[in-house]
């Protein structure tokens, strides 16, 4: 009796084990994705950001030249 339901157990946790494995790595690829994506996302953030403040700069030169000009 003991043995037979020793086994039973065996034959369905194994299954349940190999399920529950492969949620675990699906969910982990999954969160992989996720990170790799917010990398990106903030890459190109910065990128974004270091553009700004160069069209910024270009900008404030621009303005600058002028007065320089009108006070020599």
């Amino acid at each position: 009796m003991m043995t037979g339901t020793i086994t039973i157990i065996m034959v369905f946790s194994i299954p349940l084990v190999a399920i529950v494995t492969s949620h675990y790595q699906r969910v982990a690829k999954i969160k992989h994705s996720m990170i790799k994506d917010e990398i990106e996302l903030e890459r190109l953030k910065h990128e974004n950001y270091l553009i700004e403040t160069e069209k910024m700069k270009l900008e404030l030169m621009k303005l600058e030249s002028p007065l320089d000009k009108k006070v020599l």
